[in-house]
C-alpha cells in the first residue's frame, strides 16, 4: 500500500490520535496507531481500550487499500523533525517506509489484525452541541476532576442531558465546577438523556478535537459508552463506573455577602500570594474589609506576602482561607476583562464564584488542620 499526505495535515491528525495511546500497557500493540486505507480514504485509529479515536485524514493521495501499524513515538519524532511539505508512506510485507525528498526511514511492522477497532459514528439519534460552547464548557470544568481518586466517578465529568439543555459538572470533593448550556436533539433521543460520566481523558480529547468553533459536535449516548463526532474525529469512550455525587446539594441557596471583581486583576493578586506558599503551608487568607481584599500568606522557611486589591465591599469583615490553586484554576479560564462575583456566607462555609449565570464554581475553605 502507498499514500502521500501533507506533513502538517498528518502531524495535526497524529497528535490528536496519539493522545489516547498508552505510554505503558501490558498490550504492546496498543502503543501503535493504526492506519487504514479503503475506497481512497485514510483513517488513523488509536485506543487504550477505554478511550479510542478514529480520524479521517483529508488531502490524502492513494490508490491503495490495506492497513498498517505506525509506532507512535517514532512517527511522532519523524513528523516533528522532517521539514518537507509532503510525507510518503509505503508498506510491504517486510517493512514500513516513511519517505520525504531528503529523508528515508525503514521501520519494522506488526500484524494490524490484532489491533482493537474503534467504532465509526453511525447513530441516527444524538445530541447536537455547538463546538465553541462545548469547548468552553470542558475548559471550565475539567480541572476540577480528581483523576487519582479511588472514587471512580470523580475522575470524570457528569453530563446531564435533555432535548434542549446540557449541564457539565466536575468535582474532586473539595471544589465543584458546573456549566449549563444549550443543545438540540437529532432523531428520537430520549427526553431525559441520562447522566453519563465521561472520563477526563476522553473529555480532554474531545476539547482538543474542536478546531473550528463554528462546527457542530454530535454526541450519542449508549448504556456503557458514548460516541462523539467532532470534525474529522470520532471519539469512543467507556463510561465511568460509580455514582456521581448530588452536586446540587453543596451549592448554598443564599448568601450574606456578594463581592464583585474583574477576573484579570483578581487572578494577578492570587498568583502573587501564591509565590511564598508551599506544600506544608499552602493556605492563603482572603480578608474582605473596608473596600479592600487583603491576601496574606506565610510559607514556613520561605517567607510571607501581603497583597491588596481594591473592591466594592464595605460590610462586616470576612476572612476565608483558600487553597489558592483552586481559585487560580477557576480565574485563568475566564476572560481577564470579564466580571466575577464571589458569594460568601462566612469564613467556614462553601464559597460560590460565578462568572455568569451559566457558570458556577464552589470552593470549600481550608480548615485549620488543612493549612
Amino acid at each position: 500500500m502507498k499514500l502521500s499526505c501533507p506533513r502538517n495535515v498528518l502531524q495535526s491528525a497524529f497528535s490528536i490520535v496519539s493522545g489516547v495511546v498508552p505510554q505503558r500497557s501490558p498490550k504492546e500493540i496498543l502503543r501503535n496507531v493504526k492506519l487504514t486505507l479503503a475506497d481512497g480514504k485514510a483513517t488513523l485509529i488509536g485506543t487504550d481500550e477505554e478511550v479510542g479515536v478514529r480520524y479521517e485524514l483529508p488531502e490524502v493521495i492513494t490508490e491503495s487499500a490495506g492497513e498498517v501499524l505506525l509506532p507512535t513515538q517514532r512517527i511522532t519524532a519523524i513528523l516533528r523533525e522532517v521539514q518537507d511539505d509532503v510525507i510518503r508512506i509505503e508498506v510491504s510485507e517486510e517493512a514500513l517506509w516513511i519517505r520525504t525528498s531528503q529523508s528515508e526511514f525503514r521501520l519494522s511492522v506488526e500484524d494490524p489484525a490484532q489491533f482493537p477497532n474503534v467504532a465509526a459514528f453511525e447513530d441516527q439519534d444524538y445530541y447536537v452541541i455547538g463546538g465553541k460552547t462545548l469547548k468552553q464548557a470542558i475548559q471550565r470544568t475539567i480541572f476540577a476532576t480528581d483523576t487519582e481518586s479511588t472514587r471512580y466517578a470523580l475522575g470524570g465529568l457528569l453530563l446531564e442531558l435533555d432535548a434542549s439543555h446540557l449541564t457539565l459538572a466536575a468535582t474532586d470533593g473539595r471544589r465543584l465546577s458546573v456549566v449549563k448550556s444549550s443543545c438540540t436533539a437529532q432523531g428520537a433521543v430520549q427526553e431525559e438523556g441520562g447522566r453519563p460520566v465521561i472520563p477526563a481523558k476522553a473529555m480532554s480529547l474531545i476539547e482538543r478535537s474542536i478546531h473550528d468553533e463554528d462546527q457542530e459536535v454530535h454526541l450519542a449516548v449508549h448504556p456503557h459508552h458514548v460516541l462523539v463526532r467532532s470534525g474529522q474525529s470520532t471519539i469512543y469512550s467507556r463510561l465511568v463506573e460509580g455514582r456521581f455525587p448530588k452536586y446540587q446539594d453543596v451549592i448554598p441557596a443564599s448568601y450574606l455577602a456578594t463581592i464583585e471583581f474583574v477576573a484579570g486583576p483578581f487572578l494577578s493578586a492570587v498568583r502573587q500570594a501564591m509565590i511564598v506558599t508551599n506544600d506544608e503551608s499552602r493556605g492563603v487568607d482572603f480578608t474582605f474589609q473596608d473596600g479592600l481584599l487583603t491576601l496574606t500568606s506565610l510559607g514556613q522557611d520561605v517567607g510571607s506576602s501581603r497583597i491588596q486589591l481594591p473592591i466594592s465591599y464595605d460590610g462586616e469583615a470576612i476572612k476565608v482561607t483558600f487553597d489558592p490553586r483552586f481559585v487560580q484554576e477557576f480565574l485563568r479560564v475566564l476572560d481577564g476583562a470579564g466580571p466575577v462575583s464571589l458569594n460568601l456566607i462566612d469564613g467556614n462555609s462553601a464559597a460560590v464564584f460565578k462568572a455568569d449565570e451559566s457558570y458556577t464554581y464552589v470552593v470549600m475553605p481550608l480548615s485549620r488542620d488543612d493549612r
